[in-house]
């Protein structure tokens, strides 16, 4: 993964979103979220975290959080960390936060908006991988499909906004303050952080990009 590509900026083009440089920030930055929520962080991608340039986001407002999440990796340790992903997302029973958005939208699991979102990733040609066992309300999952979606060169503009307006904008910048705020957080503190402020960028983005 090209590290400089991770470096998310404030869009200076709303009226006219490009699949330039910007998408492929936009894009990289939630398949980096997807791979550090879908599995504990390992030692290579800690490496990767540590080396990061963020020279491109000096000045903007995802600076302060690139910064936190680099400083984050070179103070962990995988082995720590897998364990903090223990206490976090799975537990004995469950963990301490449950990174799904049927349970922030309803309260319960398997609910009303899984179904929904299983309806819309059909009707946008995305197929179940029988090997996963995660329902697809995943937090990891729905960053995944928005980076597949923005970097999709046949997609139009306004499938990634629908389906960030109806599946992500609802209820993950929620999860993100509650992983920075999670008692069991100290790696994943700065992963919350980052979730969060980019989660604000975007629905300006969306919100401005007419």
């Amino acid at each position: 993964m090209d590290s400089a590509a991770l470096m998310a900026t404030e869009t200076t083009a709303f009226a006219q979103p490009a699949r330039g440089e910007e998408e492929r920030a936009r894009a990289d930055v939630y398949s980096l979220i997807a791979a550090l929520l879908g599995r504990p962080a390992d030692e290579r991608m800690l490496l990767l975290l540590r080396t990061l340039d963020t020279g491109g986001a000096t000045g903007t407002q995802m600076a302060p959080v690139w910064d936190l999440l680099r400083q984050a990796a070179h103070d962990a340790r995988a082995e720590e960390v897998a364990d903090e992903y223990q206490e976090l997302f799975i537990g004995i029973g469950r963990g301490e936060l449950v990174p799904y958005g049927s349970w922030y939208l309803t309260g319960f699991l398997m609910e009303r908006p899984l179904a929904e979102l299983r309806t819309d990733l059909a009707r946008l040609g995305f197929e179940r991988d029988e090997n996963v066992r995660e329902p697809e309300d995943h937090v990891a999952a729905l960053c995944e499909t928005m980076s597949l979606l923005i970097a999709g060169e046949d997609v139009p503009f306004e499938a990634q906004r629908e389906f960030h307006e109806k599946h992500v904008a609802p209820w993950m910048g929620r999860f993100f303050n509650d992983l920075a705020q999670a008692r069991s957080a100290r790696f994943y503190r700065a992963v919350g952080l980052l979730g969060e402020q980019f989660m604000k960028l975007e629905r300006a983005y969306f919100a401005m990009a007419v």
